[in-house]
């Protein structure tokens, strides 16, 4: 007879298929490789929240099943349990203990004790959150304020809240993703800043973008060293985000403390970025704008009437190399959150883009040792004076 619907994937299949996603591969170029159907993939995957499932393994000091075939026929052959234990090389408790666990002399069947042997070795433990009441409250509620996992993660071990009040973001995550779990509640995930609802691997794209020529550009190559080092503060990056209609913010991120500024503006052209820049800084503690380096957009070609009105100089990218402004490109990431692709972003208001500024600038950061950017460039400012 013919076998009816599709074959599965089989477990070589499901192997690879984890892989490739923890490679950052997409659905289609697994289905693809695997010659599956997208939606056959997407089930796997989603079956598991997209978090690569462990691979069942049998601990170092566990009978086999080929042991415990021997310990069948030894029961068989009328052998003694010490006579058996001999055999294989272990001790008599271990051996008296299997056929015990396993309905005794008379009953005992090697495969269905190995079955059942792999059961009991799964013993899933209790998730930590799970246990910990205080810690579960905690997390939920730095998650629902837009923290990151790692951010939690970070700042509970930096605070030193005791050792029960320590969890990693992996676990976190988990505790998002897993079905099985069910400890978080799932509609925290779109309080993450991916807003996924599986668990994926990083992926990264090099792609730049076709700029125009601006005249008289400062190349970045020609900016002081001491720029590079991050040693001070006062020195930014900028770019825009776009968004539905043709709308745009402006966004300048300082790099020595990562702390951002959001700017309305009413246009693309480039009087109007210039212009609401210019205005912007101006509200800036004195020294605290030393430089600015731009994206090769044509939005600032009017740079010389900025560097005119504030004194500042400015510094452009090279072409289609969006990394020299990593700093940047990161936070305009994290800021997707809040401006997801398809809204239009003439809505906001410069006030309603403060609060939103404010909340990034109040979340601990990794890469400052989980200090907030407002501390870091609080410090800074302070010691300046």
């Amino acid at each position: 007879m013919a076998q009816l619907g599709r074959p599965g994937l089989s477990a070589h299949q499901k192997q690879e298929l984890w892989s490739r996603w923890r490679m950052g591969q997409s659905i289609s170029e697994i289905g693809r490789a695997l010659g599956k159907q997208s939606g056959s993939i997407h089930g796997v995957l989603a079956s598991n929240g997209g978090v690569t499932p462990y691979v069942k393994s049998r601990a170092c000091c566990a009978l086999t099943l080929a042991e415990r075939e021997e310990i069948s026929r030894g029961l068989v052959e009328g052998l003694s349990v010490r006579e058996i234990a001999a055999l294989l090389q272990r001790a008599p408790s271990t051996v008296s203990r299997e056929i015990a666990r396993n309905r005794g002399r008379s009953k005992y069947r090697a495969a269905l004790a190995d079955d059942r042997a792999w059961i009991a070795a799964k013993r899933p433990k209790t998730c930590l959150l799970a246990k910990n009441k205080k810690l579960r409250k905690l997390v939920a509620e730095k998650l629902q304020e837009d923290w990151s996992p790692q951010q939690i993660s970070g700042w509970l071990a930096a605070t030193k809240r005791g050792p029960t009040m320590q969890i990693s973001h992996e676990t976190i995550y988990r505790s998002l993703y897993l079905k099985t779990r069910g400890v978080l509640q799932r509609e925290l995930i779109a309080c993450l800043r991916s807003r996924r609802t599986m668990r994926r691997g990083k992926r990264s794209s090099t792609e730049g973008q076709r700029r125009g020529q601006i005249i008289d550009a400062v190349s970045i190559r020609d900016r002081p060293s001491e720029i590079e080092t991050r040693a001070t503060a006062g020195h930014w990056e900028g770019d825009l985000i776009a968004g539905a209609r043709n709308t745009h913010i402006a966004t300048l991120v300082e790099r020595y403390s990562r702390y951002l500024l959001l700017v309305r503006i009413n246009g693309k052209d480039t009087a109007s970025v210039v212009g609401a820049l210019i205005q912007k800084v101006k509200q800036l503690p004195q020294g605290l704008l030393l430089s600015l380096t731009w994206d090769r957009g044509t939005e600032l070609a009017m740079h010389k009437v900025f560097t005119k009105e504030t004194g500042i100089p400015v510094y452009f990218c090279d072409p289609r190399s969006p990394w020299q402004r990593g700093t940047n490109e990161n936070t305009n990431g994290l800021l997707r959150q809040y401006f997801p692709n398809g809204l239009a972003l003439s809505s906001y208001s410069q006030h309603e883009l403060d609060v939103i500024a404010l909340r990034l600038n109040r979340r601990p950061r990794k890469t400052l040792g989980f200090l907030s950017p407002r501390a870091r460039i609080t410090g800074a400012v302070a010691a300046t004076g």
